[in-house]
């Protein structure tokens, strides 16, 4: 534990795109590179940028949700993210304010995160295509929530010096402070896919790309004055107990599929399984791994297994060994994870590969259409997510879609809302010991 209490900040934007996770990467690496530690975060649901944020720092990065978590979760969550850190940097996600219909502070937007531990703003704007104008911009986040202090503003996208004074005349003539402008660069934009940024794991040099983006940080961010801004208060880590309101683990010893192709498990709730006594063991499918037989469940996560269809069905060792492990001890799928379950799954060309069988289900993503959104599961019986009756929160965000029909109240796994109370039918299913769907766990409700 470092001496004084950790601090925090929230980098936020007015809306998607405007490059948060650029300007968060380029803060974390260059004040690490300054010996400071600095730990990130991400607010709201999201897989794959704290990889990206462990990579730059070094340290572990959670999620903080304030409509999938509870207060105490959500408090024990925000103590891991700032456990012997100095500073704690918080990415927002989507824009700044947008979040659920829902009571203040449980909406699942940023602000919310911020307002909680007192966390300054620092804007990131998108100034491509304005000058003046952009501070309109600014001024309207300073003045749309009374609980947040907005820092500052670090410009981004910025085409020349003549570009970035008109910008910043417009914003001394509201007293707003510019703490750096980052300028227009092609080269420093990281790989995205259909759900979002390449993983951490699979970017190229990505240490060398994280270098370039401190190197950013040094030349165009007053990195003394973001480190003034800083302030707040992160919660005290809890220690030798579970990190808040959360299920049980599946098992004592479970048996998580870890590759390319499955990867998107919350550390929060992989921390909670641990405090909870469980141990959990990787195996890779992709290697054609099986489950360990000395575990007693299994847990297959979301990721990308419609870029390694073909290679999944080949893996008749992982296949037939879960197809076994299934025999005597509980299995479930998170979203990829359930798609493997199934009886098929189609590739982005049409091409169909059997999957594992488990579960009465076809996917398909050649038929893509985006599904996104927090989603409230009723369980309609007892499994390795807990009992019947049970309420669970989570989310989807995936483009596959199922090609079999609606689960009957005999098979479905859950009867599940949005965020808002609208009823969104049966989803999942169940079958033995085996169950799935695409939704992704992150607590209890």
């Amino acid at each position: 534990m470092t001496a004084r209490p950790a601090r925090g900040l929230l980098v936020a934007a007015a809306r998607s795109g405007s490059g948060k996770t650029t300007v968060t990467l380029a803060l974390l690496r260059a004040l690490r590179r300054r010996g400071l530690a600095v730990a990130g975060a991400k607010c709201g649901p999201d897989y794959i940028d704290p990889a990206f944020h462990a990579a730059a720092t070094g340290r572990p990065s959670y999620n903080l949700d304030s409509f999938a978590m509870d207060g105490a979760l959500l408090d024990a969550v925000a103590g891991a993210a700032g456990d012997a850190a100095e500073l704690v940097v918080a990415e927002g996600s989507m824009g700044l304010f947008d979040g659920v219909v829902a009571e203040e502070g449980r909406s699942g937007a940023n602000a919310d995160v911020a307002a909680r531990y007192g966390w300054p703003v620092v804007l990131v704007l998108d100034v491509s295509g304005a000058a003046q104008s952009a501070a309109a911009t600014a001024l309207g986040v300073r003045s749309y929530d009374p609980r947040l202090t907005l820092a500052g503003v670090i410009l981004n996208k910025v085409a020349s010096p003549r570009h970035r004074r008109l910008v910043e005349a417009g914003l001394s003539r509201i007293g707003i402070p510019v703490l750096g402008a980052v300028p227009r660069e092609a080269a420093l934009v990281l790989p995205e896919r259909h759900l979002g940024l390449i993983q951490a794991g699979e970017t190229d040099d990505l240490e060398a790309r994280l270098d370039r983006l401190a190197d950013l940080a040094e030349a165009s961010i007053d990195l003394d004055a973001v480190l003034t801004a800083a302030g707040g208060r992160v919660p005290e880590p809890r220690r030798g107990s579970e990190p808040g309101r959360l299920p049980p683990p599946p098992g004592r010893r479970l048996a998580v599929a870890r590759d390319a192709a499955f990867s998107f498990v919350y550390p929060h709730l992989e921390a909670g399984w641990r405090a909870a006594g469980a141990e959990i063991v990787p195996f890779s499918p992709l290697a054609d791994e099986v489950p360990p037989p000395d575990c007693d469940a299994c847990w297959l996560p979301g990721g990308y297994p419609e870029l390694h269809a073909g290679r999944i069905a080949a893996a008749t060792r992982f296949l037939d060994g879960l197809r076994a492990f299934a025999g005597t001890r509980p299995i479930h799928g998170e979203c990829g994870g359930y798609m493997v379950l199934g009886e098929s799954l189609e590739d982005a060309e049409g091409a169909t590969h059997r999957m594992a069988g488990l579960l009465p289900v076809a996917t398909s993503y050649a038929k893509r259409r985006l599904h996104l959104g927090y989603r409230i599961a009723t369980l309609l019986a007892d499994g390795a997510l807990g009992a019947a009756g049970q309420r669970l929160v989570g989310h989807e965000f995936h483009y596959a879609s199922e090609v079999t029909g609606v689960p009957g109240p005999a098979e479905a796994l859950a009867e599940v809302t949005d965020a808002e109370g609208r009823p969104l039918g049966p989803a999942g299913h169940r079958r033995g010991r085996v169950s799935g769907s695409f939704f992704h766990l992150v607590g209890l409700r």
